[in-house]
């Protein structure tokens, strides 16, 4: 089974020595970051300030690979969900002006929306993802029939972004683009302007900020960056994406050093009073394991013995992902945009921060699934299975990676040198054992090189870890074996509530488990929200990803949960 994006964005990284204190800050961020860039994990551009100024910025690898261009500090990226900050101020600019009501209605500004559901649906919902419209980006059909089209905004409304309700609004969390794409829409309704020309107006010329804007794909931009996607063996090009889509929920590029000014501007009244500012700023709803405003996260960060407020939001979008993290008393700022997708930034911010303030930073090691790819490569699978069992047990040097091994075996499938993936599946399975995924995937492997026989074992391991692998019973169903379905538990709303809570998988790290009837969801920091389903009253298992969650009592009370995924059993105590 093809899985490559985890529900848990933890990667445990066993630590190499550490940064020798006696180099200066800015030399021992630019080490901590050229490690991430060396093994193949960042390429991009990043700027750090403390008290405001800034103390370090550098670009890292390549803007362009066809021609080998580098990236540099003013290199231009997209940054996808960041620009839901720049939306949220230009609506809170048209609150001051008294042309939009935080509690006004949707149809109170697009008269055309359906009536059901936009008379109950305030802009302060659509700011705080409580909308319960569902997430056009959400849809299956999103990439194959949507993504290459170019919609007008009050189009692109009518046909994606007036669906059923998944939620009653107000009620609970979700993060949603559908509730953003609105806002832009809402904002050219009530300014006349197109949400470009309302950017450029309210913001980017007041703050002088040149090298932000709407990165439309057909203008004429310098020092843009192309946006590329890793694989184990190879980077390609990012599939393409009309920018009309991301609208005002992703459609903004920007610079590190342009964004700095953004930053700086939000301590000032430049852009809003700092009464309708602190609204901006004010935690409304529990999400990512903290709060949400409009358009940022608002976190607890732990310097020494005193607790700092954080304000923070990601962005990713086809072939880049970014963030912006401040805290406002320090002084610090950490912008990093990557044109290569994928890259643990939330980690490479943590690791800035303790740099910044005296604390030594573990580089991370090397990814055991690409340097079994260089093997595989130079010399052949065999050469590369006889080095495993040495390069494994080399822990300071590198990670091995279920999910990085299955990606390395598909591409090998993908590529049709079915022995080599036959191989690296099999190492899989004898590495994780406990995961019904690298079963999935190496009986597709075996079938693909003809050992039926094998194939089916295989299923049949994949459903006997996992029972509600749709995706092992269809194949096995396929292949002529019949399969006896279990249905999930049927527990009470009582049952379930006893494990609402929050559990923390590391210091930053909580999974927070909320209960709606006769259903229970978890939201791990800096996710969305998904559901979890009962295989008995204590083990409950993911539809989304290989994950299995497990309750754990002690004198009756729950005092923990362990999370399965990857191979790995992460414990996490129950904190609230």
């Amino acid at each position: 089974m093809k899985k490559i994006f985890g529900f848990i964005a933890v990667i445990f990284f066993v630590c190499l020595p550490f940064v020798s204190s006696a180099q200066n800050t800015s030399e021992k961020i630019d080490r901590l970051i050229q490690k991430y860039n060396e093994f193949n994990y960042f390429n991009g551009s990043a700027l750090v300030a403390d008290n405001f100024e800034v103390i370090f910025k550098k670009g890292y690898g390549s803007a362009n690979f066809e021609w080998n261009i580098p990236n540099s500090p003013d290199t231009k990226f997209r940054l996808g969900s960041i620009t839901k900050q720049f939306t949220s101020m230009l609506i809170m600019q048209q609150v001051e002006k008294g042309k939009i009501k935080l509690d006004g209605k949707i149809i109170d500004y697009l008269p055309y929306y359906r009536k059901d559901t936009g008379g109950r649906i305030t802009i302060e919902m659509l700011l705080t993802h409580r909308s319960g419209i569902p997430s056009y980006t959400s849809r299956e059909d999103f990439g194959e029939k949507i993504m290459r089209k170019f919609y007008k905004p009050d189009d692109f409304v009518k046909e994606y972004c007036s669906g059923d309700l998944e939620f009653e609004p107000g009620s609970k969390f979700l993060y949603d683009n559908s509730g953003y794409f609105i806002l832009g829409t809402i904002l050219e309704h009530v300014t006349s302007l197109t949400y470009e020309q309302a950017l450029q107006k309210y913001i980017l010329d007041p703050l002088g900020m040149k090298n932000t804007g709407y990165d439309w794909s057909e203008k004429i931009l310098p020092k843009r960056a192309a946006g590329y996607e890793r694989t184990i063996s190879a980077i390609k090009n990012s599939a393409f994406l009309d920018m009309s889509l991301p609208f005002a929920a992703g459609s903004l590029y920007s610079t590190v050093e342009d964004l700095l000014i953004w930053d700086k501007a939000l301590r000032t009244e430049s852009l809003l009073s700092k009464k309708y500012l602190d609204e901006i700023f004010k935690g409304r709803v529990d999400a990512f394991g903290a709060k949400y405003g409009f358009g940022w996260v608002i976190q607890k960060k732990k310097i020494g013995n005193e607790e700092f407020d954080v304000l923070t939001h990601g962005g990713g979008i086809n072939g880049f992902n970014t963030i912006n993290y401040i805290i406002p008393q320090k002084g610090i700022a950490v912008i990093l945009f990557s044109n290569a997708g994928g890259a643990p930034l939330d980690e490479m911010t943590d690791k800035i921060v303790d740099i910044i303030n005296g604390k030594d930073a573990a580089m991370p090691p090397q990814s055991l699934a690409r340097r079994l790819n260089e093997i595989v490569t130079g010399v052949g699978i065999n050469e590369a299975l006889s080095q495993f069992k040495q390069l494994k047990e080399e822990k300071d040097l590198f990670r091995l990676s279920e999910s990085e091994m299955n990606v390395l075996g598909y591409e090998y499938l993908g590529k049709n040198m079915v022995n080599e993936s036959v191989e690296i599946f099999k190492l899989n399975v004898q590495e994780f054992p406990k995961s019904y995924n690298v079963y999935d995937s190496y009986a597709e492997a075996l079938l693909k090189k003809g050992d039926k026989e094998g194939a089916i074992a295989n299923y049949k391991k994949s459903v006997e870890l996992n029972p509600h692998s749709q995706s092992g019973i269809n194949a096995l169903k396929n292949l002529g074996v019949n399969v006896d379905e279990k249905k999930d538990a049927d527990l009470s709303e009582e049952t379930l509530k006893q494990y609402a809570g929050k559990y923390q998988l590391a210091p930053n790290f909580i999974l927070t488990v909320t209960v709606e009837g006769k259903h229970i969801f978890t939201q791990a920091t800096g996710q969305q929200q998904v559901e979890i389903f009962p295989q008995s009253e204590t083990k409950f298992y993911l539809k989304v990803v290989d994950a299995q969650i497990e309750f754990v009592k002690e004198g009756g009370k729950v005092t923990k949960l362990i999370l399965n995924q990857n191979g790995n059993q992460m414990p996490a105590a129950k904190i609230e």
